[in-house]
């Protein structure tokens, strides 16, 4: 329909549906490229997580802590390995 044959009000109420779609959109794009925020969400999340595994079973996340520390030796080891070894 021709914007000129649009009665005032119609055209009012297509230019705040236009209004709130683009700011809808001006949002998602926002929040896909909001990478600081993105890790607060996940920072978060991860936090909850393991609050909830702390309360229900405190021993796997030691035996996880262990895992994780474990892992970074064997990393560190590997490195200083392989420096010592050139």
């Amino acid at each position: 329909m021709d914007p000129a044959e649009l009665k005032p009000g119609q055209l009012k109420a297509d230019i705040e549906r236009a209004r709130s779609e683009l700011a809808a959109t001006l949002d998602a794009i926002e929040y896909k490229v909001n990478v600081p925020r993105k890790i607060r969400i996940a920072q978060r999340t991860v936090g909850r997580k393991l609050q909830v595994v702390r309360r229900r079973n405190p021993s796997a996340l030691v035996a996880g802590a262990v895992g994780a520390v474990a892992a970074l030796g064997l990393v560190a080891w590997g490195i200083a390995q392989s420096v010592i070894e050139d």
